[in-house]
């Protein structure tokens, strides 16, 4: 409950006591060191400890919001041993962080400041306004039911939300809600979990990506993301919990398919009108983002699907036609990791692009010019993210200390005297303060979930807001990460690895190893949920775990991260048999036995490695596993294309390869998986069958293709998982 006096005031008071989280000390520890260990081990690690409820890292906090004049920032946050996310203001140093919003209010969902000391936020279905300067805080208004994404509008005076695919807006002054846009159309699905189970027309992102809307700084148009899926293929998922099985089909394509049409409307906030933009090809076409100049110029920036053509638009202000000003083509490109915004002097475009050999922030002039984009940033590391503007600075993530950490730095809009502001090894993304002086930051690293920070950019330790975990996570033993590089054995690449080790590896004991959970970016210091968990778990039962960045990783140049495109489960493999050899060549690994597993297009690698390379890995679990191209989604295309032009890529189906598994593997499933669905790996298995194959199949008739999400299905799944490889690898009793 918030304290009766002035907030504000209790802000401004130095000798207030910054609220206590956890243990002043056990933070200090944690905030100035990276250790092998954080403290002694009680217990050995279970797939009850990872998949308790509430789980023993806690609940992460939100990304910060800052206030408009840089005093304090905002976020969301479930204390350890509290329910329901609060809503939380620290001081721009740290120095002082309270919850403020009432204990026995819902949730909140999402929250935005209207001035330097008033917060309105969305909980349930009523708007709440927190003020800091009087500490008190009230529901002042409903809106309806299911609404979320709230955008305060310039004035500060109305919010806009969106319910079901329709646009609506809620004035503070007369309480009232109107409904903007009659857009939405309801999903085919009678299931609603799944990727695809999405409207059938709505205001939102795509499948997979893209905006929602945005407000005019004039505060009389909102740019709207409008998705239609009416021309998509329908596809069953059966429901097979159903009291009668249910078909529950849902759109959604297959390479060469017609798309989701994808279109930019500008809408009139007072009249309700739609002028809908003529950009390119809207049924192949993504709409990647698109952003306001402070003189009500739009920013459009759309990418092909197969990710080979890039284009940036800008719509004058108070005009609809969109006037190209850059065009970037590369047929070799496999990915659509692109960005962009308006350089402070609004004449300016920023953006980041792979023109050159890494990923940049590039700047262009937004009115019709012969030059050529300006680089800004470092050309020898990847920009990560797009610039967050501020002042006559850009703020973004990227790689420049080493490929498996990310930090935040700063550069001039004129591109000189780039900084690097985040020190602490791991992972960082960083949102600066309106002023600029302050950075409050994301961190996670191979032992600690993700928590907020905050440090002045003029240098100094950072300052940790936030302690996710339960007593228990600090409790125990959490083994860091050891990187490592090795060359390919079959072109000049050097390639990278992160290493989880037993501890107390005892001198001629051989280890069993583990690569996975395997994908492309995996080689990474960072903490990644449950995944994070389960290799801790599969360290403590003596297995070596590794991860490599495979082909299709950041880090390593273009050359390396394109051979990606039209060789799926190709060049790939030849990384992880580099990286079999390597590991052989440890006196303390066992060569009989080594493993493989992932998910997804993990599951892909996994799969594919045992029939491609028989005796490589002695086990593989493929989960979710992609295993034939022709099956794959329309947003896959920038990596296989499509059959009509490629025929050759959809060829490598692995029911081709069948014939070769000689070695131990098990399927996992999801029947509700939209991405991969459950129907190609039958498809698979009975060709196994055929062939006289013996192999495992755990499967969840309700879990999707994220298929941990679910505490019960991750659990049960995990299980196997860990059961697998007990079996086949793990040592055999003396």
């Amino acid at each position: 409950m918030v304290a009766p006096q002035s907030l504000h005031d209790n802000f401004q008071d130095n000798s207030m006591r910054k609220v206590s989280l956890w243990p002043t000390l056990i933070a200090a520890v944690i905030l100035m060191t990276t250790p092998e260990t954080v403290t002694a081990q009680e217990s050995t690690l279970t797939l009850d400890d990872v998949f308790a409820s509430p789980r023993m890292t806690g609940s992460s906090p939100s990304g910060p919001v800052w206030a408009p004049g840089s005093d304090y920032f905002a976020f969301s946050w479930t204390e350890p041993g509290q329910r329901g996310r609060g809503l939380w203001v620290s001081t721009s140093d740290g120095q002082e962080v309270r919850l403020v919003s009432q204990a026995d209010s819902p949730s909140v969902r999402s929250y935005t400041w209207t001035d330097e000391t008033t917060i309105v936020s969305l909980r349930g279905n009523d708007l709440w306004q927190t003020s800091l300067r009087s500490g008190e805080e009230a529901s002042f208004m409903s809106i309806e039911g299911g609404a979320y994404g709230l955008a305060l509008s310039p004035s500060g005076e109305q919010a806009a939300y969106l319910i079901n695919g329709d646009l609506w807006l809620a004035d503070f002054k007369s309480k009232e809600n109107r409904q903007l846009t009659e857009i939405g159309i309801p999903s085919l699905s009678s299931l609603p979990k799944g990727r695809y189970s999405r409207a059938e027309r709505e205001i939102g992102p795509g499948i997979w990506s893209g905006p929602t809307f945005k407000w005019s700084p004039d505060g009389e148009t909102i740019a709207i993301h409008v998705v239609d899926r009416r021309e998509m293929r329908t596809v069953p998922f059966p429901d097979y919990l159903a009291p009668e099985t249910n078909p529950n089909e849902v759109r959604r394509g297959y390479p060469g398919d017609p798309n989701e049409i994808r279109r930019v409307g500008l809408l009139n906030v007072q009249s309700s009108d739609v002028t809908y933009l003529d950009l390119p090809d809207p049924e192949s076409n993504q709409i990647v983002d698109f952003n306001w100049s402070p003189g009500g110029d739009l920013l459009v920036d759309v990418a092909s699907d197969t990710a080979v053509d890039r284009k940036l638009f800008v719509v004058a202000a108070g005009e609809t036609e969109p006037r190209q000003i850059w065009q970037g083509v590369r047929e070799s490109r496999s990915y659509t990791s692109f960005a962009s915004n308006w350089h402070p002097d609004g004449e300016h475009i920023v953006f980041l692009s792979d023109m050159r050999d890494r990923y940049g922030l590039y700047v262009i002039d937004a009115s019709p010019s012969k030059d050529l984009p300006r680089l800004l940033t470092d050309p020898t590391y990847d920009v990560l993210s797009a610039p967050t503007v501020v002042g006559d600075a850009l703020f973004y993530i990227g790689n420049g200390v080493n490929p498996h950490e990310q930090h935040v730095y700063r550069v001039s809009v004129s591109g000189s005297d780039t900084e690097q502001l985040t020190h602490l090894a791991g992972r960082n993304s960083g949102y600066p303060s309106p002023d600029g002086r302050y950075l409050a930051f994301m961190h996670s690293n191979d032992t600690s979930p993700t928590e907020l920070y905050v440090v002045s950019v003029d240098g100094g330790e950072p300052t940790r807001i936030t302690d996710s975990p339960l007593p228990a996570f600090h409790e125990r033993t959490w083994t860091a990460g050891e990187y490592v590089s090795f060359p390919s054995l079959v072109d000049d690449y050097t390639l990278h690895a992160r290493i989880l080790k037993p501890a107390n590896m005892q001198p001629g004991k051989k280890h069993p190893v583990l690569f996975g959970p395997v994908y492309s970016n995996t080689a990474k210091n960072r903490w990644a949920g449950t995944s994070s968990m389960i290799q801790q778990m599969l360290v403590e039962k003596g297995y070596i775990v590794v991860q490599v960045d495979s082909r299709g990783s950041d880090g390593y140049g273009r050359a390396f991260r394109e051979e990606f495109a039209l060789g799926f489960a190709d060049q790939d493999i030849e990384d992880y048999a580099s990286a079999v050899a390597y590991m052989e060549s440890l006196d303390y690994v066992d060569p009989d036995r080594i493993g493989i597993f992932g998910s997804s297009y993990g599951g892909t690698l996994s799969v594919y490695s045992l029939l491609m390379k028989p005796g490589l890995f002695q086990a593989g679990v493929a989960a979710a596993a992609a295993v034939d191209p022709i099956f794959f989604g329309t947003d896959d295309v920038a990596i296989v294309r499509i059959p009509q032009t490629h025929p050759e890529v959809f060829e490598r189906k692995a029911i081709k390869y069948a014939k070769n598994l000689e070695d131990h593997l098990l399927f996992i499933h999801g029947m509700q998986d939209h991405v991969v669905p459950f129907k190609t790996t039958a498809v698979l298995a009975e060709e196994l069958m055929r062939q006289g194959k013996n192999f495992d199949f755990a499967f969840a008739p309700g879990a999707t293709h994220g298929w941990t999400r679910e505490r019960h299905h991750g659990r049960y799944l995990y299980g196997k998982l860990i059961e697998f490889f007990d079996r086949h690898l793990a040592e055999s009793p003396e």
